[in-house]
């Protein structure tokens, strides 16, 4: 496979060259910019030293149709003008920023405040959850990659939706995730002084994966309804935890929730049920493609908290696009993606 990195130098990029480098079925990676053309990458990124002594290339049109595949880990806006004029000339593209993830235009002026890709291009893109729309990912040629919160959220309540389990009127979903979510871009929020040692919420009622999860929801779970999202900076540099409390529907209890999970994911290889735990968190998944999920009912107050734990720049971005990649091309869905977690 030859594949094509666009946004390279950004962390989704770091870690889609970090596991499609260890991929037995890529043999080229080559890597492009907008704004460092000629830049020798491995001087920006020491620890790529004698793997990548190259340079970054210009984005060219007539040179990116050539290749089989190509990522783009860019800020919202960029691939809606940049993968259209791609569309059905070649490479399936697969892109990690929210331009075609979603399918009604005013939602994204709304909540992106950026002028929509077109409708042509948004109608063919695929959305990537893998474990939940691998056959359209199959038949894609433009994939667009979940959020990171989305990711998290959607793969612990999707089977309890579908099944009709929870009830979706009073679903509240607290999310956590590590400052690299945000991007290297330098902001006030992600400054060390202003990060550490400190507990942030941030977006409130605003963030800009609510409608990508109401979205997802309705497609997947049948259950169409607004929900309450927080998201809270957290003084780490990977992960995401989103804890989810919801009411049961008269007659569910814990165990029927548990099986449910098992049930849908028994065959996934990245999401984990995990039940009997002393202590459930990000390290779990830290550097790897996994999901791992915990329930438990309340009983006094019949109320369910899912809790779901990925890394961000993994599950929540290189490594769900990889894996859509392998689901697109038919490959091992675990190829170059069996790094065991890093817990030290």
């Amino acid at each position: 496979m030859k594949i094509g990195i666009i946004g390279a130098s950004g962390y989704g990029g770091l870690e889609l060259i970090r596991l499609l480098h260890e991929h037995p079925e890529v043999g080229q990676i080559d890597l492009f910019t907008s704004s460092e053309e000629g830049t020798i990458f491995s001087n920006k990124y020491p620890h790529l030293t004698d793997l990548y002594d190259q340079p970054l290339n210009e984005i060219d049109f007539d040179r990116l149709v050539t290749y089989d595949v190509i990522f783009a880990s860019t800020p919202a806006g960029v691939t809606s003008k940049l993968f259209p004029p791609l569309l059905d000339r070649g490479p399936t593209l697969i892109d990690l920023s929210g331009d075609f993830r979603l399918k009604d235009l005013s939602d994204y002026e709304a909540w992106y405040k950026k002028a929509p890709a077109p409708i042509e291009a948004i109608e063919k893109s695929a959305y990537g959850l893998t474990e939940w729309n691998a056959k359209s990912i199959r038949e894609a040629q433009l994939i667009a990659n979940p959020g990171c919160y989305p990711t998290a959220a959607l793969l612990s309540i999707l089977p309890l939706l579908k099944e009709r389990q929870i009830d979706v009127s009073h679903l509240v979903i607290d999310a956590k995730s590590g400052v690299s979510g945000a991007g290297n871009a330098l902001s006030p929020m992600t400054h060390f002084s202003e990060t550490n040692e400190n507990l942030s919420i941030y977006k409130i009622h605003q963030h800009q994966h609510i409608p990508e999860i109401e979205q997802a929801m309705e497609i997947f779970g049948g259950m169409k309804s607004p929900i309450t999202f927080t998201t809270h900076l957290t003084p780490m540099t990977r992960g995401i935890m989103t804890t989810t409390y919801a009411m049961l529907v008269d007659g569910i209890t814990e165990v029927d929730l548990i099986c449910n999970l098992r049930e849908t994911y028994q065959h996934m290889p990245f999401v984990r049920v995990i039940e009997d735990i002393a202590k459930f968190g990000t390290k779990q998944v830290y550097g790897s493609n996994y999901c791992d999920l915990h329930v438990k009912v309340d009983e006094r107050t019949n109320r369910a908290t899912i809790v779901s734990v990925i890394d961000n720049l993994v599950k929540g971005a290189a490594g769900q696009a990889v894996q859509n990649m392998n689901v697109r091309f038919n490959f091992d869905e675990k190829a170059g993606l069996e790094q065991v977690p890093l817990f030290i």
